[in-house]
């Protein structure tokens, strides 16, 4: 596929391709393992998306475009795991083994048990559909926040956004309570928070720029300060609490927002990024038609317990 075919790929399943802020350093960040180098794990995918490691360190993603969530396990096997499957975007997995997953197929929230049965937790916000589920995050008492911004997708028969706007919202551990969290961004995508609970990272991929909140207990949303000058389509963060967000390559930020690196990635778009691994201490990078990995000097903060 050449660099304008990939670019429409990218169009298609973003919605947008973004003049991304220009790296101000093509330097390999520090939190790379000394002489680690990016690998190609596998290709040939449409549009790969939503990396998240289950606690033994297998990571699974999506090739959207083709329905499927498929499994890189801890032994370097490729199998699908999950077919069709609901058009899945971002996920992330539960403690109990459960993947959430952006099921963005019927603008929906799903939880998908290792069987690959699934249940449906969040499909509408006051008596409307969401716009679409992109990406997601659990807090660590089962509490979770997931993007929702609209991309119009072929296997839509509307053009128009079901919500008046594109917002984060809130689903209570005992997935009861859904509430909007932000009225304010232009387009959120990228999530992730710290693994104490107590920050939340969103990237506002349209305005090109990733904010940091304090996270309350009720779910609500304080303190919103800019984090970084980038947006992202998909985000992680490491033990030490730096960001690593997606786009051009891997850009790399410190917890303070300062840029620290960049991984280049030889495709037109990364989506997102994910820690895994049986020490969860290998990058995987989810990037249109590739999987890449990379040795890491840290571990993920987020990996299943």
């Amino acid at each position: 596929m050449n660099t304008l075919s990939q670019l429409a790929v990218v169009f298609a399943f973003t919605g947008t391709v973004l003049p991304m802020t220009a790296q101000t350093t093509n330097q390999m960040p520090s939190t790379v393992a000394p002489g680690a180098k990016l690998e190609k794990l596998a290709d040939e995918f449409k549009f790969t998306e939503g990396p998240s490691c289950d606690k033994d360190g297998n990571v699974f993603f999506t090739d959207q475009p083709n329905n499927r969530i498929m499994k890189w396990s801890v032994d370097g096997k490729l199998t699908e795991f999950l077919k069709p499957a609901g058009r899945a975007n971002g996920m992330f997995f539960e403690p109990n083994g459960n993947l959430l997953a952006c099921a963005d197929e019927k603008t929906e929230l799903w939880s998908i048990a290792p069987d690959g049965k699934h249940t449906v937790l969040a499909k509408e916000f006051e008596g409307k559909s969401l716009n679409g589920p992109n990406d997601v995050w659990l807090r660590p008492d089962g509490a979770l926040y997931f993007t929702d911004p609209f991309y119009k997708r072929e296997w839509w028969d509307y053009n128009q956004r079901p919500q008046d706007g594109e917002h984060v919202y809130f689903l209570s551990a005992d997935r009861k309570t859904l509430k909007r969290v932000t009225t304010d961004l232009v387009q959120p995508n990228g999530i992730t928070g710290k693994p104490d609970g107590k920050t939340l990272y969103v990237a506002d991929i349209k305005a090109n720029k990733t904010y940091a909140y304090d996270i309350q207990t009720d779910g609500a949303l304080t303190n919103k300060r800019l984090h970084c000058e980038l947006g992202s389509d998909g985000m992680t963060i490491d033990a030490d609490g730096n960001l690593y967000l997606t786009g051009r390559g891997v850009t790399v930020f410190d917890k303070s927002g300062k840029q620290i690196g960049h991984i280049d990635v030889a495709e037109a778009w990364t989506a997102n990024v994910s820690f895994g691994g049986k020490e969860h201490q290998t990058l995987f990078i989810t990037a249109s038609k590739g999987l890449y990995s990379i040795q890491m000097r840290v571990k993920g903060a987020n990996a299943a317990k």
